[in-house]
């Protein structure tokens, strides 16, 4: 009895790419990252989602994350970083590489200041290397256990090295929100949204909507769907849109 004619071999240790490919762009940052409310100096998680394919299709993914925080009375410092690498018929179609650094400044109860700093990679996308930097002031509006909700805009600036040749810097404007709700005590819904703008000539929208489920004190899942909007790609990737869809396996630090 014939079950599976098309597929050989699936190893899913987590579904790390459902994804319609344009620029990869990212550059919303969703942890927690008050010192206010930090319950340990550290806190910290290692994800990754793997799918491989085989028989009349051969196809492979890989997604990895990673984030950590070092909390002072006043102060938070943030280091994350993301891989992810698609293949179809031994034909690489998707590579991006990305790694970031934040700070985070209590001024009081609510009012903060902030510095955040992202070089990312997506040479099939159109990008040798984006390196963005931003800072400004963040509101803390819901400090809540059960709410928290979080508003930042300031200044920045981004340099562009295209995978085709040539390079440009451009002055931005930055926004974004962030919001987490701890729906139960093992689950926690996630939405964060960054806007990047030269002021008409480019702008680019960041959103990543997810739900983390925690198995035990150290596992848990993650489900993050990403979507990234450029009004102004790369002429070697013109696709304004880019999402993604995965679901990884975490573990804390």
């Amino acid at each position: 009895m014939k079950v599976f004619n098309k597929v050989a071999f699936t190893v899913l240790l987590g579904l790390g790419g459902l994804s319609q490919q344009a620029l990869a762009d990212n550059v919303v940052f969703t942890s927690m990252d008050n010192p206010a409310t930090a319950k340990k100096p550290f806190d910290g998680s290692a994800s990754a989602g793997y799918l491989a394919q085989s028989g009349n299709t051969k196809s492979s993914n890989f997604t990895a994350q990673t984030n950590m925080t070092w909390f002072q009375d006043t102060m938070a410092y943030s280091l994350f970083g993301n891989a992810s690498n698609t293949s179809s018929n031994d034909e690489r179609s998707s590579e991006t590489y990305s790694i970031g650094g934040r700070t985070r400044h209590n001024l009081n109860t609510d009012d903060y200041l902030f510095g955040q700093a992202t070089w990312l990679s997506d040479r099939l996308n159109g990008y040798d290397g984006r390196d963005t930097a931003t800072a400004g002031y963040g509101r803390q509006i819901l400090n809540g256990p059960e709410h928290s909700l979080r508003a930042e805009l300031g200044p920045g600036v981004r340099y562009d090295d295209y995978h085709e040749g040539g390079h440009k810097t451009t002055a931005l404007a930055y926004g974004a929100l962030s919001y987490q709700w701890q729906l139960t005590d093992t689950t926690k819904f996630i939405q964060g949204v960054s806007v990047l703008s030269s002021f008409g000539e480019d702008t680019t929208v960041n959103s990543e909507t997810g739900l983390q489920v925690a198995i035990n004190s150290n596992f848990s899942l993650k489900l993050a769907y990403n979507v990234t909007w450029n009004n102004n790609p790369p002429s070697s990737a013109p696709d304004r849109t880019d999402t993604k869809t995965s679901i990884l396996l975490s573990y804390t630090l």
